[in-house]
């Protein structure tokens, strides 16, 4: 037909408009043009010449995006106009084809809406990016324009008469309705941005996130197609097979998702119900975490119902698309359905079209996997933000942990690590699941009301075989979770038997214990693999019943449906049935994993819970820096102590070296107010005027002039004069009782002022002045260094005895204290106890840290007197004190940054203490020197060398105050006194830092400004070396004789420097020999070549590996070969029976129709009623009895089956399991001490935790779904394959794509995971780290810094884990369109197949009046009985387009067949023996004759010996008749042409 717009009707002017011009429709369809034309005109040149010549440049920059107003919408109803821009050509292209000639007006206008659609999408994107909302300005004309001649095409409808009856009209009020809204998304960006008709445009910047160029996430600030499709995914999935992906690459994460974020919203939440409610309950955190995170789980169950509504519309497409193929009749026109000579396809007749329902197919299956990935996106997003709030606020509880929880055992480090691994992953994982806890009801109750739809009455049986197996999978999955619990403990136990045996190799090895706590730790290994043999059984059933249930309940309702209705289903119901009886397979399964992981999240919740509320230190306020404390408490007991007058070291002239910063003065504060004491500690010094209710009552006693306590004067002022000299003036009102004394230094006159002193301080006895009404008095106190001090102390660590007793003791400011006694007696104690990590039976805990100055006027001088309890001390600050510990701690980091501990790096201050603690030579033995990481723990380094790390620390840190607990335990003498003399005598003393030190060492006592002896958690005595060889000479000459024993010992080595040599040699062959990773790797034969280990140990070499099947065989291998050969076998056994249920149903139901059609057709026009149900019960029952006992075999064998696949899954993991941990465990257990000096502890516990859990249950389920999935696959396009080979055509390019998608997918992953495994490591031993550091970082006041790096390290983790979690999402994506192009193109290809393939009895008989027996006896005379009958289905077995699947001779005998069927008069046979065989041929030719002996016969053959017994033969050529006559007669004629044939023919 010839192409028109407006078609070439001859009896009807298409350019007519008498009518009026809108009457003619083909006009306002060409109005509808308009709108298009004009929208491509104007955006075109902008797109191509404005963006398009940027594009070749630079790209634009995301901090530049910018969602205008009604982003989402906007896109929303743009895609819904392309999906009625589609409908709307596809009616068009019909109602065309219904016409006599072309008319282009009816689907060209709907073909330019589409383009221009898609064009405004473009173009809104492009002005987005760039936040240059005046170019919207076209896009608002158009949505008018459109909107204006849309309305005037369906105006112009209803005054013609059509409605909603008529498809087209539909689709006109839809696109009405779109362009409505889209023109008022429009206007209200207008009425937002103000960016046309206002003076004032508002301006906007983008997010704060997107400002950031580090943050590289994306997915909340792109569009809703590349949110939809992760489209923005594509640059890092694609690039990361030309460059690896790195952790810069990945960037940082959007604000919104960062730990500190989420864990304000949780803890906010949090501590609201503890406000609210009573505050001893505790608070609900399943409450907490509803409140912080209830919103983004609603979205995601809004997507996951919508894409589970959308899945319902598989099954019912496949019925009627094998309903439309079954009954294929032709849908004939109606007068109705033209108006004004136009057709108008009614809305009865879309759903008819098999093309039709194949695409709305495909659709669906687009739509509901992608609301599907959203779905799973929302809840991940949402699951990882919540594990970093609950790490959060974990590690805040870790940093307030009462010390006595972890040292009683309530709080074990095993524990706290199960915490963060395990039960943070078990919540979120749960939360992933939360939506299937409210789809799951909704997925069985519609899928049984469309099965009761279809199948009626005996659909309810197969759903009464899943509501009574429904409790016997909860109760497997309630006993899975009992013995997941059950599992855990053990496992628990076994992780901590397995830390405690790596803590401990050393000693163990030294020993040779190692097989005696090896087997130990088999023996809870044994009782764990007890329980995770309960625990696979329970899987492997669970698994079971999800597999064979949906068997069941088919078989269920297809035979109640037979012996119900006494007929099998039409196939069309019975494959929607058993497409739904599939989708019905996903609640089913998930329902035990939900309640797994229900129950997985209370214990989890339950722990966390108990962990949150466990006992703290105390809040962070007393750290704040307001606490007033006694001056008291700064003294010294008088009468007991003399200050040892030693020469005072000279003090180190460090450059650049940094006092200590002061705090910020307050507005009322001067900066005058501090006077410092030349070459003696920092004292500042402030000034108070007491009231007169503040003065004391008594006289105070005089004071010690060894000891700096304070000055206080009458009517005083003072001012700086230098640094180093300060200048106490007094003024009148001294007196004579008034004595002056000067602790050092001597007094001075200056002549400026009576009465100045220099280089001292003036202390003067405290009497009661003589005063004068309205003579001020004022005082001065120190408040520069803290010192602790205990009155009255009872200490414990959490039992009702106390481990401390009646502690009563001060220490001085700026001095050496050391702390001497027996093993066990208390010091390390009383050290916790004075920094508050100790429990607080009774006393007072003071930290002589003084109130900064406050003028208070009218009042008299006086000491004050503040003594706290401890529960108010802890309340208020303290200074932070340098603390080595008795056990060394390090961070596993470099040697620099385990030293420096955070504070800036000073260089001459650093090798000053380097020099000190003799580390330069161990220093110089590392490969990269102080820049080496040490590991966690410094487990490669020897205790002395750990433990001079740690004294380094404490050294370098600007603290006023220093702690140091046994410092010498691991040093040799000549360590020890270099340390001594050069750390603590020389650089702690010349800088005046008030030292407390811990020590066995009686030798270093002579050194000590005060001595605290301890005995059974008690002070022995007090005082000064001199004091107590005074007054408790027992102690002393006992002190005396161990010192000459430590002499004597010492005299007699012989080698003082082999210690030292020792842990030098041993470090320098940690760190440069290799035979510890060889010795461990020398069995594996696939890694035999050497490699350059990474000095760093706490990142990952970015490795590009292909797919690791050496080590998948390995854990297959570790199954064991049987179990391996079980596995494969019984699934390629159980798929193929599945396959065979499916093929066997398909003939079953197909057969049971023909047979149907059969009866009525055997009936006879004559007789429809009399023997048709006699007829047709017959069969049917002789077709049930053939079919049905098949099909309950083969459902039985699927069942069975399905038990065999998942026992030989899961105790095939089971068996790996076994195998490998012993593996494990005996190989490190046996490695080398080497191999322990360069492996951090953490990535060893990784193994037999995480790695070890994976393996145990994470494996066996994974594998069997693998192996499920992937043989489901294959045998889906095997059957697709077979049914319409057709379909393989399409199938290549599809599997190309598939190759490069997975080709781009597997690298990117790859890189993520090993990026997310390597980032969860350090944040998993930053836990450990503080946990077992605790005390250190309390007493060093690092909180604040630990936090931020477990945010850092929390972030980053969490960062990879969400760009593993979006490249997940980018290939479920892709694959599940892929797959749903699969089903489109089978459902295209069973169209096309089904237009030209039809059974044999349609092929014989077209009209279906003929009955069987008739029909057998055409095949029989055509020779192709038998032939036919050994066909699946016989009469019925499919003939395809053109008969290609029989040869050409069996197509002859078809045509023969199909005219002795028809009984005509006539027979024509025009070369119908040409294809066959001679005696084929004869043997046709004696039954035709027979047969049509009665009949007239046309044969037109070449072969003329077939011929010879016709009664007439025609000789022709060239169109004329040449002879004609009896063959008999024709044959005389030897020179005939007939004869001549004849002659040749023989």
């Amino acid at each position: 037909m010839a192409l028109s717009f407006c078609g070439n009707d001859v009896n009807k002017s298409a350019y007519g408009v008498e009518k009026g011009v809108l009457n003619n429709g083909c006009f306002v369809d060409a109005l509808n043009l308009v709108p298009h034309v004009f929208l491509l005109f104007i955006t075109f040149p902008i797109l191509f010449i404005g963006w398009g010549s940027q594009s070749s440049k630079v790209q634009i920059h995301h901090n530049t995006w910018l969602h205008f107003p009604g982003h989402n919408l906007r896109w929303v109803l743009t895609f819904s106009l392309l999906f009625i821009h589609v409908c709307e050509i596809a009616e068009g292209i019909v109602s065309n084809n219904e016409m006599s000639t072309n008319h282009l007006h009816l689907f060209m206008p709907a073909f330019m809406g589409f383009i221009a659609a898609t064009t405004s999408l473009v173009y809104y994107h492009n002005i987005e990016t760039s936040n240059f909302p005046k170019l919207l300005l076209a896009l608002f004309i158009y949505w008018v324009l459109a909107f204006i001649t849309k309305s005037i095409k369906l105006w112009k409808f209803a005054e013609l008469g059509i409605s909603i009856q008529h498809l087209r009209f539909c689709i006109t009020a839809l696109l009405v309705l779109l362009y409505g809204l889209l023109m008022a998304v429009e206007v209200n960006v207008i009425r937002v941005r103000k960016y046309v008709f206002f003076s004032n445009p508002q301006k906007v910047k983008p997010p704060e996130d997107l400002q950031d160029l580090g943050v590289r996430f994306l997915q909340p600030f792109v569009n809703l197609l590349s949110k939809a499709t992760y489209w923005w995914m594509n640059q890092l999935v694609m690039g990361a097979h030309t460059r690896p992906i790195e952790l810069k690459k990945i960037g940082k994460l959007p604000i919104a998702m960062r730990a500190l974020t989420n864990y304000l919203r949780l803890k906010d939440v949090y501590e609201e119900q503890r406000r609210a409610e009573e505050p001893e309950r505790a608070p609900s955190m399943w409450r907490s975490m509803y409140q912080a995170f209830g919103r983004p789980i609603l979205l995601s169950s809004t997507f996951r119902y919508l894409a589970d509504l959308l899945g319902f519309a598989g099954p019912l497409c496949i019925s009627g698309i094998v309903s439309n193929l079954a009954n294929q009749t032709v849908t004939t026109r109606s007068d109705q359905d033209f108006v004004d000579g136009m057709y108008f396809m009614p809305v009865t007749q879309l759903l008819r079209h098999s093309s039709v329902l194949a695409v709305l197919l495909f659709l669906a299956l687009v739509l509901q996997r992608t609301f599907l990935q959203a779905s799973y996106y929302v809840t991940i997003e949402t699951g990882i933000n919540l594990r970093g709030a609950l790490l959060a606020m974990i590690y805040n509880k870790i940093l307030r942990l009462s010390t006595s929880n972890m040292s009683m055992g309530e709080m074990t480090l095993g524990q706290i690590n199960n915490l963060v691994a395990i039960e943070t992953n078990q919540l979120m994982w749960f939360l992933f699941l939360c939506p299937n806890l409210w789809a799951m009801p909704v997925q069985i109750v519609m899928g049984v009301i469309l099965l009761h739809y279809l199948m009626g009455r005996s659909a309810l049986v197969g759903a009464l075989v899943i509501v009574l197996l429904a409790p016997v999978q909860y109760l497997i999955a309630t006993k899975l979770a009992d013995t997941q619990k059950s599992t855990l403990d053990h496992s628990t136990d076994r992780l901590k038997k397995t830390t405690e045996i790596l803590k401990g190799i050393k000693l163990l090895k030294l020993y040779a214990w190692e097989n005696i706590f090896c087997d130990s730790v088999e023996d809870t290994r044994g009782k764990e693999l007890t329980s995770l043999k309960t625990f696979a059984l329970y899987t492997s059933m669970s698994i079971f019943m999800n597999a064979a249930i949906p068997i069941a309940a088919v078989l269920a309702t297809f035979v109640s449906h037979v012996l119900i209705d006494d007929h099998c289903p039409e196939p069309s119901k019975a494959f929607a049935a058993l497409a739904l009886f599939h989708i019905l397979v996903t609640p089913l399964f998930l329902l035990s994993t939900v309640v797994r992981f229900a129950v997985k999240a209370l214990v989890s919740v339950q722990k966390l819970g108990e962990f949150l509320e466990s006992d703290e230190i105390g809040d962070d306020s007393w750290r704040n820096g307001d606490m007033p404390v006694s001056l008291e408490t700064c003294k010294k007991p008088p009468g007991q102590t003399k200050a040892i007058n030693r020469k005072q070291p000279l003090r180190y002239q460090l450059e650049g070296y940094d006092p200590p910063s002061r705090r910020t003065m307050r507005p009322h504060e001067t900066e005058d107010v501090a006077v410092k004491r030349r070459s003696a500690s920092r004292l500042s010094w402030k000034i108070q005027i007491l009231t007169r209710k503040q003065r004391p009552q008594t006289p105070q006693p005089f004071l010690s002039p060894s000891t700096v306590f304070g000055v206080h004067f009458l009517c005083g002022h003072f001012l700086w004069e230098s640094l180093t000299t300060a200048l106490l003036i007094g003024s009148g009102g001294l007196g004579s009782n008034m004595v002056k004394r000067c602790a050092y230094g001597t007094c001075r006159s200056d002549s400026r002022y009576p009465n100045s002193l220099e280089g001292g301080v003036v202390f003067f006895p405290f009497a009661e002045p003589k005063t004068q009404e309205g003579r001020c008095r004022q005082w001065i106190k120190p408040c520069g260094d803290p010192t602790p001090n205990v009155n009255n102390g009872f200490f414990t660590w959490g039992s009702n005895l106390s481990t401390l007793s009646d502690i009563n003791i001060r220490i001085p400011t700026g001095q050496l204290t050391m702390m001497v006694g027996q093993v066990g007696c208390g010091k390390s104690s009383l050290l916790l106890a004075m920094l508050g990590e100790m429990q607080t039976i009774s006393g007072k805990v003071f930290w002589s840290k003084l109130p900064d100055c406050e003028m208070l006027h009218e009042g008299n001088i006086s000491w004050s007197e503040w003594e706290e309890p401890v529960e108010d001390i802890r309340s208020k600050n303290r200074y932070s004190v340098a603390y080595a510990t008795q056990k060394s701690w390090l961070l596993n980091a470099t040697v620099e940054d385990n030293i420096t501990f955070g504070s800036p790096f000073n260089k001459q201050r650093y090798k000053a203490v380097i020099d000190a603690c003799s580390l330069q030579p161990d220093i110089d033995l590392l490969p990269f020197g102080d820049q080496t990481e040490i590991g966690e723990r410094g487990i490669n380094l020897s205790g002395g060398q750990r433990q001079r790390i740690c004294v380094a620390r404490a050294l370098y840190q600007n603290t006023n105050l220093v702690f140091l607990d046994d410092p010498f335990s691991a040093l040799d003498i000549h360590l020890s006194d270099h340390l001594m003399q050069e750390g603590i005598l020389k650089f702690l003393q010349d800088d005046k830092r008030t030292v407390v030190l811990v020590t066995h060492k009686l030798q270093y006592l002579i050194h000590a400004d005060w001595i605290i002896a301890m005995k059974d958690g008690s002070v022995l005595r007090e005082g000064t070396l001199k004091d107590i060889q005074t007054h408790d000479v027992q102690l002393y000459e006992h002190w005396k004789t161990l010192m000459n024993r430590q002499d004597t010992e010492l005299e007699k080595d012989p080698e003082p420097d082999c210690q030292t040599a020792l842990e030098r040699k041993t470090l320098r062959r940690a760190f440069y020999s290799r035979e510890a990773k060889n010795q461990i790797d020398d069995e594996d034969e696939e890694e035999e070549e050497e490699e350059e280990d990474d000095d760093s140990m706490s990142t990952t070499t970015s490795r590009r590996s292909k797919i690791p099947w050496g080590v998948c065989w390995r854990y297959l291998s570790s199954g064991g070969f049987f179990m391996v050969f079980l596995m494969v076998f019984s699934k390629l056994l159980k798929h193929s029976v599945m396959v065979a249920i499916d093929y066997w149903l398909a003939a079953w139901t197909s057969a049971d129709k023909t047979n149907s059609s059969r009866a009525v057709r055997d009936s006879g026009p004559g007789n429809r009623t009399g023997n048709l149900t006699l007829s047709f019960s017959t069969e049917e029952e002789k077709l049930d009895q053939y079919y049905m006992p098949v099909f309950i075999i083969l459902c039985g064998a699927g069942i069975l089956l399905c038990l065999v696949t998942s026992l030989s899954v899961e105790f095939l993991g089971l068996s790996a399991a076994t195998n490998l941990h012993h593996n494990l465990l005996n190989k490190i257990i046996h490695a080398p001490i080497r191999f322990f000096d360069i492996t951090p502890l953490g990535q060893i516990l990784n193994r037999f935790s995480a790695d070890t859990n994976i393996i145990d249950q994470h494996i066996p389920p994974t594998l069997e779904s693998l192996t499920r999935s992937s043989l489901l696959c294959l045998s889906a396009i095997g059957v697709i394959a077979f049914v319409t080979p057709v379909s393989l055509v399409a199938l290549v390019p599809l599997a190309v794509t598939f190759y490069f998608i997975q080709k781009y997918f597997r690298v990117a992953s790859k890189d993520l995971q090993d990026l997310d495994d390597s980032t969860q490591l350090p944040l998993l031993c930053h836990f450990s780290e503080t946990a077992e550091g605790l005390t250190t970082i309390r007493a060093f006041r690092h909180e604040a810094r630990f936090k931020q790096r477990m945010l850092e390290l929390t972030d980053t983790n969490n960062t990879a884990y969400l760009f593993l979690s979006a490249a997940n999402r980018w290939l479920e994506v892709r694959t599940d369109y892929l797959g749903a192009v699969i089903v489109l193109t089978a459902a295209i290809a069973s169209i096309w197949s089904s237009d030209y393939s039809l059974p044999f009895w349609f092929n014989l008989d077209p009209e279906r009046t003929c009955t069987d027996d008739r029909l057998w006896e055409a095949l029989e005379i055509a020779q192709l009985k038998n032939m036919v009958k050994a066909l699946p289905g016989g009469l019925d077995a499919v003939v395809t387009e053109g008969g290609e699947n029989f040869s050409v001779g069996q197509r002859q005998l078809f045509c023969l067949a199909r005219a002795f069927v028809r009984k005509s008069s006539i027979l024509i046979m025009d070369e119908a023996t040409a294809s066959i065989d001679m005696a084929t041929e004869n043997i046709l030719q004696k039954v035709v004759m027979t047969a049509f002996a009665d009949r007239t016969v046309v044969t037109i053959a070449h072969r003329v010996h077939t011929i010879l017994t016709a009664d007439l033969v025609i000789v022709m050529k060239r169109g004329n008749i040449l002879e004609s006559g009896r063959p008999e007669e024709l044959l005389e004629q030897e020179d005939g042409m007939f004869a001549s044939f004849v002659r040749a023919d023989m």
